[in-house]
């Protein structure tokens, strides 16, 4: 391993220009900040942390619906991540404090074993990107209890990146896209960044060696003019994605604009 990342930042050296790339995963994010991989790429080449993290994405007004239901006797569950993401007055680790029915679970699958063995209505509060929505969308077409709820969290990545493009706020000249994302929704969704803006892409999984290929396969694209989406993760991404995922997904969600927490609605 040591002997390819050398190889690989040769490569990278080699092709080195100015250029920031954005990525959008909180995973990418702790791999590049565990191994101190911005410090091994030369100077122009910097690499920015975008609105990634699922928890992070959820507005405060998501965390207030579940906070009054909570304050009605429902009982709410939802990752351990999300208790101490503040409302507009509080947040779940608080309304638990206070003796709140609030309960961590593990997955949406815990959540209905709860709802099975009580009489009490129990509401999921469903967070994530495309990569959770599957297991949401399962569930519920497996007919849950009748006093089980989901309250959607859910967020798409694609129109969150429309928006930073669009908004002309983000100087991003590149991108590093989600590998677990991509399992899921493949990566057609993203040639559109590629077609229209000419953005250089790569799809990147999850270790120090996929993150610094992604990087060479971006500087290669730079350097020969050829704006496209690369498929660094190609072991687990597939271009038409996970077909039964996704239509599982169109099968039980709606698409709407919603807000996200640092940005206006997204559509």
């Amino acid at each position: 391993m040591k002997n390819m990342s050398k190889e690989l930042l040769d490569r990278i050296n080699k092709l080195a220009t100015p250029v920031k790339i954005m990525h959008v995963c909180g995973s990418h994010e702790h791999t590049i900040m565990e191994n101190g991989i911005r410090s091994l790429l030369p100077d122009e080449v910097e690499i920015v942390a975008g609105p990634g993290c699922p928890v992070c994405v959820v507005p405060s007004r998501e965390i207030d619906e579940c906070l009054e239901l909570v304050e009605k006797g429902v009982t709410i569950t939802t990752f351990g991540d999300m208790l101490r993401v503040p409302g507009s007055n509080g947040s779940l680790a608080d309304a638990k404090a206070e003796g709140g029915d609030v309960r961590i679970v593990y997955g949406i699958n815990k959540a209905i074993e709860i709802a099975e063995k009580e009489d009490n209505d129990v509401v999921f509060m469903a967070a994530g990107f495309e990569t959770t929505a599957p297991t949401t969308a399962a569930e519920i077409l497996a007919t849950p209890p009748e006093n089980f709820s989901v309250l959607s969290c859910h967020r798409l990545i694609p129109p969150a990146i429309d928006f930073l493009i669009n908004s002309g706020q983000t100087s991003l000249n590149a991108l590093i896209q989600p590998g677990h994302v991509c399992t899921i929704i493949g990566t057609k969704p993203f040639e559109y960044f590629s077609n229209d803006f000419g953005i250089p892409q790569a799809v990147a999984g999850f270790n120090p060696l996929d993150i610094l290929m992604s990087v060479y396969m971006i500087l290669r694209q730079i350097h020969n003019e050829t704006p496209k989406i690369e498929n660094e993760y190609a072991r687990a991404v597939k271009e038409e994605g996970n077909e039964i995922a996704t239509k599982m997904i169109d099968e039980v969600f709606d698409v709407a604009s919603r807000e996200w927490r640092g940005f206006p609605k997204i559509p």
